[in-house]
């Protein structure tokens, strides 16, 4: 624990445990202490690379952040091509996809044209009406010929029994589970799961964000348990790097290397956004997105809005929102007013003083529950993707996300995010200390498990 344990709190607590039931300390922090599993994951995901030769570490191309207005991004622009070793891709184009009442017929339409490859991941993908849809459509891409392959988080597959692998089955999909777990039944605080959301067909339409594969998306179908979220289609040559994430899970997951040209996309310009995407989990790509947060925060000089359904970020991020908002930045944070998640809320709301102290705006939407995933700065700069503000998204589980240069998108979504504001509740400084004793006590409780949630 001494050698291992970054954080002092963490490694005293461990000692502790193991100190006073030395046994059972042992076998617990065997099982669960941090360390292991980023250990663990960089075992499994070793030589699981795409093995196409097309992503080294090329000059980030600066072309429409020159001007003025942009200049202060550059540097983010050069942190993040040093710490994800990816190039910054021009000539792409990125639209907004709100629940599944837009995502989910945009993508069954991309299914149904694909003519040479469909590949799949997702954290959940329902045994439901949604889940039925994409079963059939995937099955229908692999009768025309097309190469289909879908990925499941071995946790995710277990919100719906039976789950959806035999349907897929049926229907001579090509179907794995990432990282089989022997924790029994659906357990939402599970780590070292794929929780990335990315469909690639023909290697050049892509599709990311925030959405499973799960009717309670769409909101047209009044499922019983409504959920907000939003998605994004995107075309252009920065889909070759969500193909190049599914490929190595994928290998990962089955051995199976995708090589040849029906994984293979286009270079082809179609838009003006300059995108680049950004691996994370607790292998060799820990902390990656972390500190591209602290980079975008550091970057920022009139706004940054958050927008996140989870959001339990460390000391760090506390510390570097404040310093923002000390300098003058507005800075927003729009969280879901209520959770599904009862225990993390509570977390949540135990840290909530930190960042108001320092005069950061806290929102809190009204249902259904809002499961968005999105950050803008400066309406210049946006990421976009899986991830979520908290330790399990940030070092547990593996994640996808986008960051994207281009001040139209950042202008569309900034505004998508102020008309949720303006119908929701603000938080005040005065309102989270005024909480009764009782609750304060529950959410400081919940607070000690925010490594854990």
């Amino acid at each position: 624990v001494v050698l291992t344990k970054r954080d002092t709190r963490s490694a005293i607590g461990w000692m502790g445990i193991i100190w006073l039931v030395p046994i059972l300390g042992v076998v617990l922090y065997a099982m669960f202490g941090i360390n292991r599993v980023q250990r663990k994951a960089l075992t499994l995901k070793a030589g699981a690379r795409l093995k196409t030769g097309q992503f080294t570490c090329l000059p980030a191309q600066l072309a429409g952040l020159e001007s003025a207005r942009a200049a202060h991004l550059i540097s983010l622009v050069r942190m993040i091509g040093e710490l994800t070793g990816r190039p910054l891709l021009e000539g792409n184009a990125v639209v907004p996809l709100v629940n599944g009442d837009e995502a989910y017929p945009a993508m069954l339409a991309a299914i149904g044209n694909a003519k040479r490859s469909v590949t799949l991941a997702s954290y959940i993908f329902d045994n439901d009406r949604a889940g039925k849809m994409f079963a059939d459509a995937l099955g229908a891409a692999v009768k025309r010929g097309v190469e289909v392959r879908v990925l499941i988080d071995d946790v995710g597959a277990r919100y719906t029994i039976p789950s959806i692998e035999h349907a897929l089955h049926v229907a001579r999909v090509r179907v794995a589970r990432f990282l089989p777990t022997f924790l029994p039944g659906r357990w939402v605080y599970a780590n070292l799961r794929n929780h990335r959301k990315i469909m690639v067909v023909d290697g050049c339409e892509g599709f990311t964000g925030g959405l499973n594969i799960r009717e309670g998306h769409d909101l047209a179908l009044n499922p019983k348990y409504p959920i907000q979220d939003l998605h994004f289609h995107i075309r252009g040559p920065v889909v070759a790097q969500l193909q190049e994430v599914f490929a190595s899970d994928w290998e990962f997951a089955t051995g199976e290397v995708l090589s040849g040209d029906a994984w293979r996309g286009s270079d082809a310009k179609v838009g003006s956004v300059l995108a680049r995407g950004i691996t994370t989990g607790p292998d060799g790509d820990l902390d990656k997105l972390r500190f591209a947060l602290l980079g975008a925060i550091a970057c920022a000089e009139e706004s940054i809005s958050i927008v996140s359904p989870y959001f339990l970020p460390d000391d760090t991020l506390i510390a570097a929102l404040g310093v923002a908002a000390l300098r003058g930045v507005q800075v927003d944070i729009i969280l879901p007013g209520v959770n599904n998640l009862w225990l993390v809320q509570w977390a949540a709301t135990a840290q909530l003083w930190q960042v108001l102290q320092r005069g950061c705006r806290v929102w809190l939407t009204p249902p259904p529950f809002d499961h968005a995933k999105l950050m803008v700065v400066d309406r210049l700069w946006t990421l976009l993707g899986s991830a979520n503000w908290d330790p399990r998204s940030l070092r547990l589980n593996f994640e996808f996300n986008v960051e994207c240069y281009d001040a139209e998108l950042a202008c569309r979504l900034q505004d998508w995010i102020d008309r949720k504001r303006s119908g929701a509740q603000q938080v005040s400084l005065e309102q989270v200390e005024g909480r009764s004793l009782p609750l304060q006590l529950r959410d400081g409780v919940a607070r000690l498990l925010t490594p854990y949630l």
